[in-house]
């Protein structure tokens, strides 16, 4: 059955009609073309000439032009646009007329720089032209190492390589950095939060290194969309950048389909789970032959999933190789034999985090089924877009959880259809950040007075710091590096915390292998000890955790369960930064340090997801510094609501602004966290909490507090149209969670709070 006849089937079945808030089809869109710029080497153009390709999308030509004419450039255009040729074209044209350039590539991931390579060394071997293209990454052998720092022209990396294997022993590397002529960044908007921020600190080293090399290059970036592409592109590169968004290339027709699974309890507002309702419709799409990706947004779901698919598919052997699963975690081996089995075809299903949504070549899928949002607009049409990547009918299905963003999406689906994708928001000068950074650039080029270090502020004053740390040492107007340690070893680029612990598993007690590894702020919640880590399918029992090692020890067993922590925080103030006060309503912008604490878990049962039993988790608390807002309630008002109301009405203001700070500050739900305290210790008031879940904050907190009228609004406008009578997931929450007054309480506070911003409720 292939995607239109499936397509009919199922608008013609009214039990799942029911159950859908809207069929969305989005009508295929012809190409549009423009001749080859000027300037573009003859030998490339025959290449593509030979290749079929007579002339270039419309966007194409434009970021090609504009290289050659010497500007930055960000390219912000759809899945499968052809976004690559906006800068292999440029450069490979610069190096046959100059053998000398030299350009240097980012990509996000490993698997992403080498997909990319294969289509450059295609072009270059088609050109009959002697271009040396290298990937340098942890995997490329130490024998090979020497060649490419000699003689590559394109050298292929990602952001970590860059940061730990190149910058600091750049004196290997002089040929490249004398003669670099374009650094090109691709899957801009995946550098948000806490990796963009280091990532920007990284192209400042980069930079500082070409200016004394005397190198002068240009940027080419690409991103997915997003809504503020050139402020990003801006803020990473510190330099004003051409925007190209006009995008050219051709798409096939795409199904959207939004999928709420059927109530089971109508007066507390529950619904069927999602996990149970994504099964049946990945398994549909496998038994009718229809190769597809299943997004799931955390590792658990991944696993269980995947056990699900396979277990459809298994032969009398017990195999099931034509179902993976996917997601950080896995060796890198692993991941790219799976990729190579989805672009053969080898593999029909595949389960993954948002790991696949990068623009690695996985082959032509007809269907991407989401569970549950995955976070951001721009996230959600990365992954629609892994469905129909050649031109054919394609369908999507995005299948709510019961959390109150799915809920609200699924329920206004003109919002994800039609609403602006997010902001991708850095936070560069990050306290915590920006000091790694200036350990790593004076360890690798010694300071001298008055150097800035690109856009960063006082430069002098994080120098001096280190001074006195006995980091640096001040000498003749230089700052030199005195410490004895290897600063880049240290700093993780994709967190503020540098560990990882690795995952031994010992079922063979010959041969113990390390099968994957995860970050520490996840581990306390999915490798305690008797948890149950499922990895590929398969299920291992957490032996041992050595907290201290960064080691988890596992043992393959065979249970008809898996198990979910719970995490406990408490907050304590640090500092106040900023405050306000309008008619009694106080605001707050601060520090403040956040405890957490994993205390138990559950034990829940495949197929049912029941509650089969508890255990204890005896592991240290975990400390994070980060930023705050928060909004305290007059006393005035307070004193109009029962105790319990006002707690329900609180809970459910909390939910609200779970919902729609994501929504308006551009972020992933996960890297905010909303609470409230009906007396908190920091205001001895009640009060709703909003902070940064990342260590330092990357400014979300700041940008909430600014925005406090917006964001009450929404607020409000949400509680007021939804049609529940007491509440439920999709506004404050379930009525058993917020009370039979819960939702009339959070709509009097929300609009006593919204009009004196002068907002009209």
């Amino acid at each position: 059955m292939n995607v239109d006849q499936l397509a009919q089937v199922l608008r013609a079945d009214q039990d799942f009609m029911e159950n859908v808030t809207r069929w969305e089809v989005l009508p295929a869109r012809p190409a549009r073309y423009a001749d080859y710029p000027d300037g573009l080497d003859e030998r490339l153009r025959e290449v593509l000439r030979k290749r079929g390709i007579h002339q270039l999308y419309t966007h194409q030509a434009q970021a090609v032009q504009r290289v050659l004419a010497g500007e930055d450039v960000v390219v912000v255009t759809p899945t499968a646009s052809g976004k690559t040729m906006c800068y292999n074209l440029p450069v490979l044209s610069a190096i046959l007329k100059n053998p000398d350039a030299r350009a240097l590539y980012l990509f996000p991931t490993k698997a992403l720089s080498a997909d990319q390579v294969s289509e450059l060394y295609e072009m270059i071997e088609q050109a009959g032209v002697d271009i040396k293209t290298f990937t340098y990454d942890g995997d490329t052998p130490a024998a090979a190492r020497r060649a490419v720092r000699q003689a590559g022209h394109i050298v292929v990396t990602n952001p970590d390589m860059l940061h730990s294997g190149i910058l600091p022993h750049h004196t290997k590397w002089v040929k490249l950095f004398e003669n670099l002529r374009y650094i090109v960044i691709d899957e801009i908007h995946t550098y948000r939060g806490v990796f963009g921020s280091n990532l920007t600190n990284v192209l400042r080293r980069l930079m500082r290194l070409c200016a004394f090399y005397g190198s002068h290059p240009q940027f080419i970036l690409c991103s997915a969309t997003i809504a503020n592409p050139r402020e990003l592109a801006e803020t990473l590169t510190g330099r004003p950048v051409s925007l190209i968004d006009d995008n050219g290339a051709p798409a096939g027709e795409r199904h959207f389909v939004f999928y709420n699974p059927p109530v089971v309890n109508r007066q507390l507002g529950i619904r069927k789970g999602v996990v149970p309702e994504v099964r049946a419709i990945s398994g549909m799409l496998l038994k009718n032959g229809i190769q597809a990706i299943t997004f799931a947004r955390s590792r658990l779901v991944v696993e269980v999933l995947t056990r699900y698919l396979k277990d459809m598919v298994r032969d009398p052997m017990g195999n099931a190789g034509r179902v993976r699963g996917y997601r950080g975690g896995y060796l890198p081996t692993q991941r790219r034999e799976i990729e190579r089995g989805l672009r053969a075809g080898q593999i029909d299903a595949v389960v993954s985090t948002n790991a696949l949504e990068l623009g690695i070549d996985i082959g032509a899928l007809d269907a991407c089924v989401l569970c549950g949002y995955p976070g951001t607009i721009a996230s959600a049409w990365q992954q629609a877009g892994r469905a129909g990547r050649r031109k054919s009918t394609s369908i999507v299905f995005f299948v709510a959880s019961s959390a109150a963003i799915d809920q609200y999406i699924v329920n206004h689906p003109d919002y994800f259809l039609r609403q602006s994708p997010e902001n991708a928001l850095l936070n560069p000068d990050n306290l915590y950040i920006l000091l790694s950074h200036f350990k790593c650039a004076a360890f690798e080029l010694p300071f001298e007075d008055g150097d800035s270090f690109g856009n960063a502020p006082a430069p002098e004053e994080y120098l001096s710091f280190l001074e006195e740390s006995h980091i640096l040492h001040h000498a003749e107007g230089r700052w030199h590096w005195s410490a004895e340690d290897f600063p880049a070893s240290e700093i993780s680029l994709r967190s503020a915390a540098s560990e990882n612990f690795i995952i031994i598993d010992i079922t063979d007690a010959g041969h113990h292998r390390v099968i994957g590894e995860m970050d520490r702020y996840t581990v306390p919640m999915l490798l305690h000890e008797n948890a149950i880590y499922m990895h590929e399918g398969r299920q291992y029992q957490v032996e041992k955790l050595d907290f201290d090692a960064c080691k988890a020890y596992i043992r393959q067993v065979d249970v008809d369960y898996y198990t979910d922590a719970d995490l406990n925080v408490s907050l304590s103030l640090l500092d106040i930064e900023d405050s306000a006060e309008e008619q009694g309503f106080a605001r707050a912008l601060g520090e403040v340090k956040v405890t957490s604490l994993v205390t138990m878990f559950k034990k829940i049962k495949f197929d049912t997801h029941e509650t089969l039993g508890f255990g204890h988790v005896r592991l240290p608390e975990m400390d994070m510094h980060t930023t705050a807002c928060w909004w305290t309630l007059p006393d005035s008002l307070c004193a109009r609501f029962e105790a319990d109301a006002l707690q329900g009405g609180m809970l459910g203001i909390a939910n609200l602004m779970r919902i729609v700070a994501p929504l308006y500050l551009m972020c992933s739900p996960q890297d905010i966290a909303v609470i409230y305290q009906v007396r908190s210790p920091i205001t001895d008031k009640p009060t709703i909490i909003l902070y940064d879940n990342c260590p330092g904050g990357v400014g979300l907190a700041q940008k909430a507090y600014g925005m406090q009228g917006l964001l009450l609004e929404k607020c409000l406008d949400i509680v007021s149209r939804c049609t529940c009578a007491l509440g439920c997931p999709s506004c404050v929450g379930p009525v058993g969670e917020v009370g039979a007054d819960g939702k009339k309480t959070a709509i009097a506070v929300l609009q006593a709070w919204v009009q004196p911003a002068g907002v009209t409720p």
